[in-house]
């Protein structure tokens, strides 16, 4: 069982993969957020295809058989949280997307101490701009955009540890009772999606954690 040793933890962990539009919607405001109460964000990039593997494969099921009226409120849900969020979303034309590549790279820029913008640019390439964040090319346009050496990125993120890190922190997010993205945790709470953002900065506002 995962031994939780954030008490007293003045920042907040989160775990993401930016396949994800609900990750996309909270990236900023939790960014936001933690800059309002001067807590950091840790960055824990994931493949959340991984996650479903394991403890939710119920996602996939869901896919195969969508229902009508629920993927209607799910799209008009997502566009209400866009308007609020202030971001664009279209859907992409690749859906699913591979983004192994992509959030290798993220530790990559996590090393670089510039995860949050790049993070930020594949999200927008993708959600915002239709591009195949698995080709070798959108990730290069991204990192010039970062000012970081794409032969360096890509030598980086064929690492066996970069691979290694990947997976350690997808099965850390597992063992941690996790099932999807975003996940974040504060102390010993843990908080799922990204509505549970508002939940968080209440209970923060009210000191009741």
């Amino acid at each position: 069982m995962y031994s939780f040793c954030m008490m007293n933890a003045n920042y907040i962990e989160l775990f993401f993969d930016c396949s994800s539009p609900w990750t996309y919607l909270s990236f900023n405001a939790l960014n936001n957020l933690a800059k309002e109460h001067n807590l950091e964000v840790k960055y824990k990039p994931i493949l959340v295809g991984g996650i479903f593997n394991s403890v939710n494969p119920s996602v996939y099921k869901s896919r195969e058989n969508p229902i009508p009226s629920k993927e209607l409120y799910y799209s008009q849900d997502i566009q209400s949280w866009a308007l609020i969020r202030d971001i664009t979303i279209n859907w992409p034309t690749i859906f699913p997307i591979n983004s192994v590549k992509a959030m290798r790279g993220c530790i990559y820029a996590n090393s670089q101490d510039t995860i949050h913008n790049f993070a930020l640019d594949v999200f927008k390439a993708y959600w915002t701009d239709n591009k195949d964040i698995s080709s070798d090319e959108v990730l290069k346009e991204i990192c010039i955009q970062n000012d970081m050496n794409p032969t360096e990125f890509f030598e980086f993120i064929t690492m066996p540890s970069t691979k290694q890190e990947l997976i350690k922190n997808s099965e850390d997010l597992i063992e941690k009772g996790g099932f999807g993205t975003p996940t974040f945790f504060y102390k010993d709470k843990i908080f799922f999606g990204n509505d549970r953002l508002e939940l968080l900065s209440s209970l923060l506002k009210k000191s009741l954690l």
